[in-house]
């Protein structure tokens, strides 16, 4: 009996699955690659906020490809938030401003005096808009590289579509490795939905690594006031909260140019503990469109899971989850080819022995971002 219960409802959870797939990957191929005008005079004076703690190994390159922008240098500030850090972040950074005269190191430490948080990258980030100059902010990672395109891209979108809020792509990098190549895939699909998603006007999504904004609206919507006790949401619940404001004018900077890439996560502790942050704050979206989503996508995988351990003990239960796997496969790779080719990235056969992977921590971190505390950044997080 339990088991034909699973079965139906596997097949009930797999149509609106397959629907909101196949929605994504019309609207994705109905995208138009953003193109720099011919003729264009930027103006727009940028504040690059990046939050960094024990980023010794990183913060030096994204630097660097920051400051090899095809855009002049008395335009953009990079302001760099040290997040307690107990390696050598600080003193890279420092030893950089001697270089860059429009690099400026904050150190949160100082600026909280030992106030304990939820939420130690939002205060950072809330610090330094506090301290910039420029009129639009742009947020990027530590780990992050950029090319040197970015700003011209992002100031001709500004110029030419008047938004306030601009969500551009980030890919992940694959190291050749089996828990690389899962991150790199399924982060794709995450940003291949963000841009369908975001220019279809369905729902709001966005990646913290590669986002901007109208710093006079950031301080009109109050900016993270009545999320700032949530660990993550300095990206997307921010982002909802501009759209309440300003339903109109959220685009998405479709560009290879604007790409930004970041690095996996080195460990599975490390990737589960990401998962369950980005998790966490999926029943906090005013966004209802977002949170339905999840919850289809999180109950179809569940049901999935729940068939594969009936099908540890009959046949006929593996039979069927073949087939809904076989079915899932399909129709995530309709949406997959057209988004790899846009990130110029070579899906091979083996990644679809990634999908059991995918299943179970799909459904694993769901549950511990609702129920479950985390590690991130060498903390502890509720």
């Amino acid at each position: 009996m339990w088991l034909s219960i699973i079965l139906w409802l596997t097949m009930i959870a797999f149509i609106p699955y397959a629907i909101i797939i196949l929605m994504y990957r019309k609207w994705f191929l109905q995208l138009k690659e953003f193109v720099l005008p011919q003729i264009f005079q930027p103006h727009i004076k940028f504040s690059i906020i990046i939050p960094a703690r024990n980023e010794e190994k990183n913060i030096a390159a994204c630097l660097q490809s920051i400051f090899k922008q095809k855009y002049s240098a008395d335009l953009y500030e990079v302001i760099v938030v040290d997040d307690h850090s107990s390696d050598n972040t600080a003193n890279i950074i420092k030893k950089l401003q001697s270089l860059h005269h429009n690099l400026t190191l904050i150190s949160l430490a100082d600026e909280l005096k030992g106030e304990k948080l939820n939420s130690y990258k939002k205060k950072a980030i809330d610090i330094a808009i506090q301290q910039s100059t420029g009129e639009w902010i742009i947020t990027t990672d530590a780990d992050c590289f950029v090319t040197d395109q970015w700003l011209l891209f992002y100031a001709a979108m500004i110029q030419q579509k008047n938004p306030v809020f601009i969500a551009a792509p980030v890919k992940m990098l694959d190291n050749n490795d089996y828990l690389s190549a899962l991150q790199s895939l399924d982060f794709m699909v995450l940003q291949g939905i963000t841009a369908a998603s975001v220019s279809a006007g369905f729902h709001s999504m966005c990646n913290g690594a590669n986002l901007a904004y109208k710093k006079g609206v950031f301080f009109e919507v109050n900016g993270f006031e009545s999320i700032n006790h949530i660990a993550s949401g300095d990206d997307m619940l921010l982002m909802n909260k501009m759209k309440q404001l300003y339903p109109q004018q959220i685009g998405a900077l479709f560009a290879k140019e604007a790409i930004v890439s970041t690095l996996p996560m080195p460990d599975w502790k490390s990737f589960f503990n990401q998962r369950i942050r980005w998790a966490s704050k999926a029943d906090h979206y005013n966004d209802k469109s977002i949170f339905w989503v999840l919850v289809v996508v999180y109950f179809y995988n569940l049901f999935l899971l729940l068939l594969l351990f009936y099908s540890l003990f009959n046949l006929i239960a593996f039979q069927y989850w073949c087939i809904f796997l076989l079915l899932k496969i399909v129709v995530e790779l309709r949406f997959a080819f057209p988004v790899a080719k846009f990130f110029d990235i070579r899906l091979k056969w083996w990644h679809i022995l990634l999908e059991p992977l995918h299943i179970i921590y799909n459904v694993a971190a769901g549950w511990l971002g609702k129920f479950g505390t985390y590690q991130w950044k060498e903390r502890k997080v509720k």
